[in-house]
C-alpha cells in the first residue's frame, strides 16, 4: 500500500512537471495537429479531384464489405430448388497493349466464367458461383470472400461445371467428362430469397504490366464458350436474357468502344464476354481512384517525430540543467521515477494519438468525399481498432524515445535514434524508393512494424493487385506489427531502468 502510495505521488510531481513547461505541452498539441494537417494535405494533394458527381461509394456484400460486382450475366428466374449444367469449350482473354491497340490470348489468371445463382442483379446481392479461372482452375466462390478450389480428384483439364440449389444450400461440382462428378463446395448465400436470377457469366479484372515506372494495370475483358446448358427444377420457357450487371467497379475499365459485355448464342452454344470482377475490393491500383482510413493518417509521422522529442528531452533535460538530482534526492526510488515518467509521458501521447486520429479520420472521409473520390467502408470494430492502434503507437514510440533519452543522456542523440529506428524505415518503405522486398523487410524487423496497427486494406488471394508497402499493405497483421514495436520498447525499458539504478545521476 505504501509503495502504491508513493507511486502516485511520484506520477503526480511527474504530471505537474509536463503540464507546467509551456513547450512540452504546446508541443503535444503539435503532434495531434501535425498528424491532421499533414494527412488532410498529404491526401489532398495525392489526387487533385476525383470523377464529379460519383459519391456512391463502394457496392458492399452481405457481410458490409466493399465489393467488386460488375461482370456480363447471361440469366433467367429459377424459382426454388434446381440446377443448371454446362459444359465448357474454352475460356479466352483480350487486354489492351497498352499502345492504343490489343493483345489477344490466354485470358487473365483471375479472369472467370462459369454458372452463378445471385440474388438479383443489384450489386452487392448475395451469389453462389462455380467458375473456370485464367490461370487457377476451377473454383467455387460465394458472397465475394470466399473462394474454394475444386478438389485435384477432378483432374487437369476440367470442361463440365455445375451448380445445384436445395432450400438455401448451394453446391458446387465439376467433371472432365460429364459422366463422373466431383463436389468443389457448398454454400449458404446469406438472405438469397427464393427467387433468384441464374446463368452464365464472364468477368475480367485488369491484366497486370510491368512497365519502367513500376507495375500498372490495363482494361481486359475474357470470353466464355459455352455448351447448351442443362436445366433441372422450375426455369422458364423464355430464352435468355444478357445484363451488363454493375459499371466499372474498380478493377475494369470500359474496353475498346466502351461495350463491357455481351453475348452470342449460335444452336446450342453461348459464347460469353465480360469485363470486370466479383470480388472484395482491395487496396493499391485495382482500388482505384479511392482513398482508406490508414491513408488519413498519412501524416502520423510528423505526429511521432514531435512526440519522440518532447518524450526524449522529457528525461535528458533533467540531465542538461542537474535537476536530476534534485529529482532523485525529492524520489530516491529510481524504478518508480523513470516509471512514472514513461506513463506519464506515455499517457499523454496516447491522448494526442487519440484526438488526432478521431479527428482526422472522419474529416478525411468527409474530404475525399467531397472532391469525388470513393472511401473504403469499414466496419466500427475496424475504425475503433485503428483509431486506439494510433493512440497505441504514439505512447509506444513515447516510451521508446524516453528509454533512450535516459540511456544516452543527449536529448539531440536520443531523438536522433528514435527517429532513424521508426520514422525512416517507414518513410523509406512506403515511398518506393527501395525494392519491395527490402520495404517489407524494413517493416517486419524495425520498429516502424508498428504503423501496420494502422491497417484496414484487406488482402485476397484470388484478388490480383499489387500487395506491397508503398501502396498501403504492410507485411504483418496489425497487432503482430505492434507487437514487434513493443518488443523494442520494453527491452530499451529495462535496460535504461539498469543504467539508471546502477550509475551516478
Amino acid at each position: 500500500m505504501t509503495r502504491t502510495k508513493d507511486f502516485a505521488r511520484v506520477l503526480r510531481a511527474e504530471w505537474t512537471k509536463l503540464r507546467t513547461v509551456r513547450g512540452w505541452v504546446l508541443g503535444l498539441a503539435g503532434a495531434a495537429l501535425a498528424t491532421v494537417v499533414v494527412g488532410l494535405l498529404g491526401t489532398a494533394a495525392s489526387g487533385g479531384s476525383g470523377p464529379r458527381g460519383d459519391r456512391t461509394g463502394f457496392p458492399t456484400g452481405p457481410g458490409g464489405e466493399a465489393v467488386n460486382d460488375s461482370f456480363y450475366f447471361v440469366h433467367r428466374t429459377l424459382e426454388g430448388d434446381g440446377s443448371i449444367t454446362v459444359p465448357v469449350a474454352s475460356l479466352t482473354g483480350l487486354a489492351d497493349d497498352g499502345r492504343g491497340g490489343t493483345g489477344a490470348g490466354s485470358a487473365q489468371p483471375w479472369a472467370k466464367a462459369g454458372v452463378i445463382v445471385k440474388k438479383d442483379l443489384t450489386q452487392g446481392s448475395p451469389y453462389a458461383a462455380v467458375v473456370l479461372t485464367g490461370g487457377h482452375g476451377v473454383r467455387m466462390q460465394y458472397d465475394y470472400t470466399h473462394d474454394r478450389a475444386a478438389p485435384a480428384a477432378a483432374g487437369q483439364a476440367p470442361r463440365w461445371l455445375r451448380l445445384v440449389r436445395e432450400g438455401d444450400v448451394l453446391t458446387g461440382y465439376v467433371s472432365a467428362d460429364g459422366a463422373r462428378w466431383h463436389q468443389v463446395g457448398t454454400a449458404r448465400p446469406s438472405g438469397l430469397g427464393r427467387t433468384v436470377r441464374a446463368g452464365l457469366f464472364a468477368a475480367s479484372p485488369q491484366a497486370r504490366q510491368e512497365t519502367p515506372a513500376g507495375t500498372g494495370f490495363v482494361p481486359a475483358v475474357a470470353t466464355g464458350t459455352f455448351g447448351r446448358p442443362v436445366l433441372r427444377g422450375a426455369w422458364p420457357d423464355s430464352g435468355w436474357s444478357g445484363t451488363q450487371v454493375g459499371g466499372d467497379a474498380g478493377t475494369s475499365g470500359s474496353y475498346g468502344n466502351g461495350t463491357k459485355g455481351g453475348f452470342t448464342q449460335s444452336g446450342g452454344t453461348l459464347a460469353v464476354t465480360g469485363a470486370g470482377d466479383i470480388a472484395p475490393v482491395v487496396g493499391g491500383p485495382a482500388m482505384g481512384p479511392a482513398y482508406s482510413p490508414e491513408n488519413f493518417l498519412v501524416g502520423g509521422f510528423a505526429g511521432l517525430v514531435v512526440v519522440i522529442a518532447v518524450s526524449a528531452v522529457f528525461v535528458t533535460g533533467e540531465y542538461r540543467c542537474g535537476l536530476i538530482r534534485t529529482t532523485l534526492t525529492a524520489h530516491p526510488a529510481r524504478g518508480r521515477l523513470l516509471t512514472a515518467k514513461a506513463v506519464t509521458v506515455g499517457g499523454a501521447a496516447f491522448a494526442a494519438g487519440l484526438v488526432a486520429a478521431a479527428l482526422v479520420v472522419p474529416l478525411g472521409e468527409r474530404s475525399a468525399e467531397d472532391r469525388g473520390f470513393r472511401v473504403f467502408p469499414v466496419d466500427t470494430a475496424t475504425e475503433a481498432r485503428v483509431v486506439l492502434g494510433t493512440a497505441l503507437l504514439f505512447a509506444a514510440t513515447a516510451v521508446l524515445a524516453l528509454s533512450l533519452g535516459a540511456l544516452l543522456r543527449r536529448g539531440a542523440a536520443a531523438v536522433a535514434v528514435a527517429v532513424a529506428a521508426m520514422v525512416v524505415p517507414y518513410l523509406l518503405a512506403t515511398s518506393a524508393v527501395l525494392p519491395a522486398g527490402a520495404s517489407e523487410w524494413l517493416l517486419r524487423v524495425t520498429p516502424a512494424a508498428g504503423f501496420a496497427v494502422q491497417q484496414t486494406l484487406p488482402r485476397y488471394a484470388q484478388v490480383l493487385s499489387v500487395y506491397e508497402p508503398s501502396t498501403g499493405y504492410h507485411p504483418l497483421p496489425p497487432w503482430a506489427g505492434f507487437a514487434v514495436l513493443c518488443g523494442y520498447v520494453v527491452p530499451a525499458f529495462g535496460l535504461a531502468l539498469t543504467r539508471l539504478r546502477r550509475r551516478d545521476a
